[in-house]
C-alpha cells in the first residue's frame, strides 16, 4: 500500500493513500503516534496516540496540531484494523512555522491585553466606587452636622426665651418699686365695676383724701 506524507510543516502533514475495495462500504482509520521507535513499539492499535476516521469516498487527510522536530509514524488501514508495516510511514515535522509563530505571539499578547484591560476596568470600577461612597459620607456628615446645629440653635433660643419669661415678672416688680421710691406722692387711680348700672364713672380717688371706697355694691365719688 503506497502511503505517501506531502506538505510537512512544523505543526501539519498531508497523508495521501491509495483507495482499497475491500474499504468500499466502510471507512479509513488514519493512527498516527509521536517519537515512533520500531524497536520498542508494535504496529497495534493501541500503540498510536490517535486515531482519526475518513470516509471512503477520500484517500487524503491532513493531520494537525503536531510538535515540530518531532518523529512520527503514520498508519491507513480499513475499518480500524491493526496496521502493517508496509501501511506506515515515518516522517519528521520541520521548525515552527514563522506565520504559526507570529500568530502564537498575537494570540499572546491579545491574551495579555485583554487580561489587563479586564484588571484596569476592575480597578477603575472599585476607584469609582471608593470615591461615590467617601463623598456620600462626607455629605451625610455635613447634613448631621447642620441638623446638630439647628438644634442647638433652637435649643438655646428656647433656653433665652424661658430665662427672660422667668426674669420678665421680677424686672416689672423692681421697675414699679423704683417707680413708687422715685413718685411716692403720685395719682392712685382705681376703678369700680361692681355695680356697673349703677356708675357709669369711675372713682378717682386723690392721695389728698386718703379714703376709703365702700364695697357695698354702691357707687360714690370722693372729692
Amino acid at each position: 500500500m503506497g502511503i505517501t506524507v506531502q506538505n510537512i510543516t512544523g505543526n501539519t502533514a498531508m497523508v495521501i493513500w491509495p483507495k482499497m475495495a475491500s474499504c468500499a462500504d466502510s471507512f479509513y482509520s488514519v493512527m498516527y503516534h509521536p517519537n515512533w521507535n520500531s524497536m520498542l513499539s508494535s504496529y497495534s492499535r493501541k500503540s498510536f496516540q490517535k486515531e482519526e476516521r475518513v470516509p471512503t469516498s477520500r484517500s487524503s487527510f491532513i493531520v494537525e496540531n503536531l510538535t515540530p522536530l518531532t518523529t512520527y509514524i503514520v498508519c491507513v488501514t480499513c475499518q480500524s484494523a491493526n496496521p502493517s508495516s508496509d501501511q506506515c510511514r515515518v516522517f519528521n515535522t520541520l521548525e515552527r512555522d514563522p506565520a504559526s509563530a507570529s500568530n502564537t505571539k498575537k494570540e499572546l499578547a491579545l491574551g495579555i491585553w485583554l487580561v489587563s484591560s479586564v484588571l484596569l476596568l476592575t480597578i477603575a470600577a472599585i476607584l469609582l466606587y471608593s470615591c461615590l461612597h467617601l463623598l456620600c459620607r462626607r455629605r451625610r456628615e455635613h447634613l448631621q452636622g447642620r441638623n446638630g446645629a439647628s438644634e442647638q440653635d433652637h435649643g438655646k433660643a428656647w433656653t433665652r426665651s424661658v430665662a427672660y419669661a422667668s426674669a420678665e415678672p421680677g424686672r416689672q416688680s423692681q421697675l414699679m418699686q423704683d417707680t413708687e421710691e422715685k413718685h411716692p406722692g403720685g395719682i392712685q387711680l382705681a376703678t369700680i365695676i361692681e355695680n356697673p348700672s349703677a356708675c357709669k364713672d369711675p372713682v378717682t380717688l386723690t392721695s389728698k383724701s386718703r379714703e376709703q371706697v365702700p364695697t357695698t355694691g354702691q357707687c360714690s365719688a370722693i372729692n
